[in-house]
């Protein structure tokens, strides 16, 4: 989805942001997410948002510390920015957000508002600023045939289509936040250095996953 804002560089983006904290969800850089928000927390962060940068962070949570309602946020996140909205008219805000680039978490702000803010540092991923970085390193073959593999597997029906016209770097990250894996899983795809170590991650977590299907346990989308 293309954007009307233009980000070239750490430079072009905010050094706080709030961050939405959701476990098992992963935006990557140009990735889409649809997001459903009803709570009056992410609604007013929302509502900030589209009155400023219309950014907002990415994150998970890291689950069984610290405090239960407040839990600790793992150290890596990806910021996106609203491409999309639209009211319900039942008080939801259906939003698009489209992914710009990675941050660190400096430190976790005292705040006000009832959503959580973050100082965050983009520096650490210059290479999330350049489009399709790094695609003629990736194995799309591997990708393809674990793909194969898990939908046979799993008696999914896929746009094989859409995947044939996607690029490399459309189609790896897709697969990456689509993907059924657990917290952990997904922070390791997040926090691959390029987008090669990326795909080789998702095709052995896969492979991994078609594996245990094979000694009889359960894929996590069976």
């Amino acid at each position: 989805m293309s954007m009307n804002a233009a980000y070239s560089g750490a430079g072009d983006l905010p050094g706080v942001i709030p961050v939405f904290p959701l476990p098992g969800a992963l935006l990557l850089p140009r990735g889409e997410m649809p997001l459903n928000v009803f709570e009056p927390r992410y609604i007013a962060m929302v509502d900030d948002a589209l009155k400023s940068s219309r950014i907002i962070g990415m994150i998970q949570p890291e689950l069984g510390t610290g405090d239960v309602k407040v839990p600790r946020l793992l150290g890596v996140g990806c910021a996106g920015r609203i491409t999309q909205l639209s009211e319900t008219g039942d008080g939801r805000y259906l939003l698009t957000l489209t992914g710009i680039a990675r941050f660190r978490v400096l430190e976790e702000l005292p705040s006000l508002t009832a959503y959580r803010q973050c100082k965050v540092d983009f520096g650490a991923y210059p290479i999330d600023f350049e489009a399709r970085a790094g695609e003629d390193k990736v194995d799309r073959g591997s990708v393809i045939r674990t793909l194969r593999a898990f939908v046979d597997a799993n008696d999914l029906t896929v746009d094989w289509k859409g995947i044939e016209d996607a690029s490399n770097e459309a189609l790896v990250n897709a697969l990456s936040m689509l993907s059924p894996f657990d917290v952990r899983e997904k922070q390791a795809l997040l926090e691959a250095p390029d987008l090669k170590s990326r795909a080789e991650i998702l095709v052995a977590m896969t492979e991994m996953e078609l594996a245990r299907g094979d000694d009889g346990s359960e894929t996590p989308l069976q």
